[in-house]
């Protein structure tokens, strides 16, 4: 057992009957009154964040956590991944994947694990991944001199709003948490 001096960022807890993580805390000694921390948790199965209140000193159960670099290869009716040390194959849920419409074969992932019964917590993917543009309208001609974005969609069929330079087959970065474009790749 633990208590919430011991809570950081990335923790995970088991908390009402669930696993949550700690995405962002507090510690607060206000002057009058008893000190307490305030946190943002992440249900790992349902991915809900909620705001949850610890008074100070009480217990909480930390869960062990094991992460792993993982290769997607392929969909049917879940997401499966292998294992780039022991190349063993397992099925991940789609809503255990934080981004799914932007897996390709072949990229790397990072898969939490609860240690105990090797349970798939949550998939990660990278924060910014490469995608080809596969279809925009063209950009007006002298059009440069505003910050102006146009629809496009990627080879995995997300849209995201792109600079008028951005044509079709170009190559992107994209931000996977906030799905929106980072920069042009030179092929």
């Amino acid at each position: 057992m633990a208590t919430t001096s011991d809570i950081k960022n990335g923790l995970v807890i088991n908390h009402n009957n669930g696993l949550w993580q700690i995405i962002e805390f507090l510690h607060v000694k206000p002057g009058k009154g008893a000190a307490f921390v305030r946190t943002k948790l992440k249900n790992l199965s349902t991915g809900k964040v909620v705001d949850h209140t610890f008074n100070a000193g009480v217990k909480i159960e930390p869960v062990r956590i094991e992460v792993r670099e993982y290769q997607f290869l392929y969909n049917d009716d879940q997401y499966h991944f292998m294992n780039l040390e022991t190349f063993e194959q397992i099925p991940v849920e789609r809503s255990a994947i934080n981004a799914p419409e932007f897996l390709k074969d072949g990229l790397v992932c990072q898969i939490q694990f609860q240690a105990d019964d090797e349970l798939v917590l949550s998939c990660e993917l990278p924060t910014q991944v490469e995608a080809e543009i596969a279809y925009t309208e063209p950009g007006i001609k002298g059009d440069t001199a505003t910050n102006t974005l146009k629809p496009a969609t990627t080879d995995t069929g997300v849209e995201i709003r792109v600079p008028l330079f951005i044509n079709i087959g170009d190559h992107v970065k994209v931000d996977t948490r906030k799905k929106e474009y980072v920069e042009r790749v030179k092929k």
